[in-house]
């Protein structure tokens, strides 16, 4: 692959994940797993596949392609789910299966499909009206539940169909997140059955209060805005509530949680018992409740306060099969792992997240001091006993039920990650299949080193040309930069981009300052109420430093670029120290905290009513008339993320100021870029635009 090439293979692979086995589910026996996956590396259409694990054989059990399903045809509210997670590839990209995991659910375009994953008959629609959003099967695979136009609805496998809840109101619906929840809490669904498949418990979301804003696309005038529910830092949330429907009887119990509870996190419902966690509006204080499914009765079984905020873990919180609450919590400075209130992870590992709750626990974490690998850890409650069972300078995922886990693997020595099945905890030597992954290889390695720099060991990733020279470079830093990403990681393809404009002619460094996971509590707490101070600073003790890791940085020529979070950091690098950073590239930048959402804003800067400091000092448009440097601001439009307004009002205060600037509309683009041509010829501008600045 020549660097010519690598912006369209970069954008037609979707940075090299299409192909590769997804949202893996393995059966409780043991025998098969299931996964999406698309047929090569530059097919957007995923179909639904098993493996065997008795032979390693793969059958693909639903195939978009033979199904005649318009997979575009998307409701609104999958639309959204897309957006939150992310998602840019097509066909069958979400499924559920029943308990067994012998019969999956899910909808092509509109259609609502299940499918056995025993045998090999094709898959059957179901005769209810389009529209469907998030199906899942009851666990015992006889009736699938699911929302349309915002009603909770289930019917049986002959399309016999009941209308659980309704709600006059346009502003109510049922079985859905709302906009926060999805966007920062990592909940996706809003509806959970019961392990009878008798009951479920579904959310009601009232969006009457939030503020409605109007999402446009000037380029197609004709088109009416969209509206859109935005709760901005200080504004009005969703009114949330949990109740229990009888699928039988469609007859509704409350759930009494209390007013002084602003979000619901989390709900777990298994044969061990019901539990939801709670977390106040300042998010300094969560609780785990027992739910009384019979009276919606709660009981109060755990509580976490932090002066900062509680982190919320993904995976928990979870019961074990003899009702043991698993939970995460920052104890002795370390996100630990806690079995009914007792940490049983040691204080030097940082927990990310939680896998698999069973007789073992199954979880990923870092050595505290090593924040650039992720390795796989096993916890056999019966024997107290601690494994690790994937290692090494690797980043690792998986899943797992109570006998298999199927580890994801990246380096920074391989171009493609593989997918390994183990029998055991004992390591590699437990592989006995490898999933097939599709994806396209990188066909290079990037030249990553890395260093830690200052007091503070900050994380930093040094990216050079593969054809190296001696004469001096400009030096481009790519960072993320802020809360809950990563980018100095031991992975090839986290550097395939840098390694790129590399290749251009840049020394890129990728830093992880202040703020970014797996240090630890006091390095992530340290941008309490300061988004901009602690996290520009280490990309500038960086600058300053480089050049006795790398002699042929030119630091008078100095970039910076970066995307959401990296965005608002690049045009925070540009307006406070211009002596460091000569150009920057914001892509899709918070530009005033007042204008993103309250979930995220208001657990680093508090509520804006009681304290609107940490909101002024960090705005980018108070310092608008700062700007002495090139500064090039790039938007999608129809972005309801980050919305255009950021980039618009801070170029309107700009313009006021005096200050020259470049801004990039994407028309039609959100938060993410999928488009192939639009994601080929935006890392091309973005080179024409670092060689003027730096390189001329």
């Amino acid at each position: 692959m020549t660097s010519e090439s690598f912006p369209r293979l970069f954008a037609r692979t979707q940075r090299f994940t299409l192909g590769e086995p997804r949202n893996l589910l393995i059966s409780p026996d043991g025998s098969r797993i299931v996964f999406a996956r698309s047929a090569r590396g530059t097919d957007r259409a995923n179909a639904l596949w098993v493996l065997d694990v008795s032979d390693g054989s793969e059958h693909c059990v639903a195939d978009p392609a033979t199904l005649l399903a318009d997979d575009t045809l998307l409701t609104t509210q999958e639309r959204q789910r897309r957006e939150r997670a992310r998602e840019g590839a097509g066909g069958i990209t979400t499924y559920a299966c029943d308990a067994n995991v012998s019969t999956a659910t899910f909808v092509l375009g509109g259609v609502l499909f299940i499918c056995s994953l025993v045998d090999k008959t094709p898959p059957q629609a179901i005769n209810v009206a389009p529209g469907i959003f998030d199906p899942r099967l009851d666990p015992t695979g006889t009736r699938i539940a699911y929302v349309r136009n915002g009603d909770l609805c289930v019917c049986t496998l002959d399309g016999e169909e009941t209308i659980l809840c309704s709600d006059p109101e346009e502003t109510v619906t049922w079985g859905l997140p709302e906009f926060v929840a999805a966007e920062e809490m990592g909940r996706h669904r809003g509806y959970w059955w019961s392990p009878t498949g008798t009951h479920i418990i579904t959310e009601r979301v009232d969006v009457g209060n939030v503020n409605t804003w109007y999402i446009a696309d000037p380029a197609s005038p004709a088109l009416p805005a969209v509206a859109h529910r935005y709760p901005a830092a200080g504004t009005t949330n969703a009114t949330t509530s949990l109740h229990i429907v009888d699928i039988d009887t469609t007859s509704l119990t409350p759930i009494n949680i209390s007013d002084a509870w602003e979000y619901i996190t989390a709900v777990h419902w298994s044969k061990a018992g019901c539990i939801v966690q709670v977390q106040t509006r300042d998010q300094r204080t969560i609780a785990i409740f027992d739910i009384d499914t019979s009276s919606g009765v709660c009981v109060q079984r755990y509580t976490d306060t932090d002066q900062c905020w509680v982190e919320l873990v993904s995976g928990t919180p979870a019961l074990t099969p003899n009702n043991q609450l698993v939970t995460c919590a920052d104890r002795d400075g370390a996100r630990r792992l806690l079995l009914d209130n007792v940490a049983i992870t040691p204080p030097e590992m940082q927990v990310r997240s939680v896998s698999h709750v069973g007789q073992r626990i199954v979880f990923h974490a870092n050595p505290i001091d090593t924040p650039s690998v992720l390795h796989i850890w096993s916890y056999d409650i019966e024997a107290s006993s601690l494994v690790c069972i994937r290692d090494g300078n690797l980043t690792s995922s998986a899943v797992s039920n109570a006998n298999l886990t199927v580890v994801r693997t990246n380096s920074v020595t391989h171009t493609q990650a593989s997918f390994h099945i183990l029998l055991s905890d004992d390591g590699p030597d437990s592989d006995v299949r490898e999933i097939a992954n599709y994806a396209e290889p990188l066909t290079f390695l990037p030249t990553t080193q890395f260093h830690r720099v200052g007091d503070r060991a900050i994380p930093i990733a040094v990216v050079t040309p593969r054809n190296p020279g001696t004469s001096r470079l400009p030096v481009l830093f790519d960072p993320y930069g802020g809360p809950h990403a990563q980018r100095v990681v031991a992975s090839a393809h986290s550097f395939a981009t840098s390694q790129w404009f590399a290749d251009q002619g840049f020394i890129v460094v990728v830093v992880d300052g202040a703020g970014t996971p797996g240090r630890g509590t006091d390095w992530e707490r340290s941008i309490h109420h300061d988004l901009a101070g602690p996290v520009l600073a280490d990309q500038v003790e960086v600058a300053l430093a480089l050049g006795n890791i790398e002699p042929r940085a030119d630091l008078s020529r100095v970039g910076i670029r970066g995307w959401s979070f990296g965005g608002y950091l690049a045009a925070l690098g540009v307006l406070r120290r211009p002596d460091i950073f000569h150009c920057a590239i914001a892509g899709a930048p918070v530009t005033d905290w007042m204008l993103y959402d309250t979930h995220y804003t208001e657990r680093y800067l508090g509520h804006p009513q009681t304290d609107s400091h940490p909101y002024h000092s960090t705005s980018l448009i108070n310092d608008a008339d700062k700007l002495s440097r090139p500064l090039l601001l790039i938007h999608g439009l129809s972005d309801d993320n980050v919305v255009a307004a950021h980039t618009l009002q801070l170029s309107s205060a700009l313009l006021a100021a005096g200050k020259s600037h470049e801004v990039l509309p994407l028309s039609g683009v959100t938060h993410m870029t999928p488009q192939e041509i639009v994601a080929e010829n935006l890392l091309l501008h973005q080179l024409s635009f670092l060689q003027e600045h730096l390189c001329s």
